[in-house]
């Protein structure tokens, strides 16, 4: 294995929550604002804070599910309960010594804020969260090709976005330079405006494409006034990878899960923890975790490969390495109706 430090960081930090239940009486207040997707929620522990993710989706029956996950990893949640804003549920953790430990949850979401009072025999501390935004799915590197007269073209579009979600992008190619602008995307549907450069020409182009989220691709057409309409193609780089995943790993003796995911622009999270770049690259997975408690910091590494849409390898750490195992969350994305 090439990097031998993230396994561990992702261990020690895989515990805490994730559950599934279905919620009760969602008020129209919700329907309207979403509750669906990630909230980030932070934890005053008195001696510090900890970020948390509160996640909220829906299962293969349609019925509203939702997860806890921190950097202690993942554990169903009792008792999920949410109408008229309120909301409230339970976490249950097993010890080392097998004893059961229960969390409870109280609070509101008002707003697009959520706040509340986590207590246990430990004590109450107070959480307060808002949401994530998602990243937008146009987001990444997409590798173009379409075919200019007799000749086959190979290009990258890169499509970044802000914190604000605003849209920008790239045209690699090795012909020419090349500038991207307004770029939009909606409803699956991408579009912007190019401006090429070849030696002493210039040519001004629109795209306007649809993405296929079930398969990765990029389908549209280049509008170039001076030649027509030209059919490009396009297949994400990183798509078998990007996602959710539900990651395995066993520690003194004890199996723990927590989720990793893999965002479009190749960042990502394991359990709350930030993760920069994870690379992949002919099936080989790596990425580094660095885990802060107050003025000390931790690093972990994970490698591994994906093989048959399983991703398997090694999380290694200063205190050693243990094995990893990941299954993708396969997710609908066909609409459902509101009721």
């Amino acid at each position: 294995m090439r990097h031998q430090t993230f396994f561990k960081v992702v261990l020690c930090c895989s515990l805490m929550a994730v559950f599934s239940a279905q919620v009760q009486g969602q008020p129209p207040q919700s329907r309207a604002r979403g509750l669906y997707g990630d909230w980030k929620v932070t934890v005053d522990y008195g001696q510090g804070q900890f970020d948390s993710i509160l996640s909220f989706s829906r299962d293969a029956e349609g019925n509203r599910t939702a997860q806890w996950i921190s950097f202690m990893g993942l554990n169903d949640v009792k008792n999920l309960s949410y109408e008229d804003g309120k909301l409230s549920f339970a976490t249950e953790r097993r010890n080392r010594e097998g004893q059961i430990s229960t969390t409870k949850f109280s609070g509101t979401i008002q707003e697009g804020k959520l706040t509340g009072t986590l207590s246990s025999e430990r004590g109450e501390y107070q959480a307060k969260g808002a949401r994530i935004p998602r990243m937008p799915w146009a987001v990444g590197s997409w590798q173009m090709k379409f075919r200019v007269g007799e000749q086959d073209v190979t290009t990258t579009l890169i499509v970044k976005a802000d914190n604000e979600n605003n849209l920008s992008g790239e045209w690699q190619s090795q012909w020419g330079e090349h500038s991207i602008s307004d770029v939009k995307y909606e409803r699956g549907n991408l579009s912007f405006k190019r401006k090429s450069t070849f030696g002493d020409r210039q040519l001004e182009s629109t795209f306007t494409g649809t993405i296929q989220r079930e398969t990765d691709t990029l389908s549209g057409v280049i509008s170039i006034p001076e030649m027509g309409e030209i059919k490009a193609e396009g297949k994400r780089i990183g798509g078998p990878l990007i996602g959710d995943w539900i990651v395995e790993s066993t520690f003194d003796g004890r199996t723990r899960r927590q989720r990793l995911r893999v965002n479009p622009d190749m960042s990502g999270l394991y359990g709350s923890i930030p993760i920069k770049k994870v690379n992949f690259e002919d099936g080989r997975v790596d990425f580094l975790l660095v885990l802060q408690f107050g003025d000390q910091s931790f690093e972990m590494t994970f490698d591994g490969e994906l093989e048959d849409s399983k991703l398997v390898g090694e999380m290694t750490s200063s205190r050693g390495s243990q094995e990893v195992k990941g299954t993708k969350v396969v997710r609908s994305f066909r609409r459902r109706s509101r009721q």
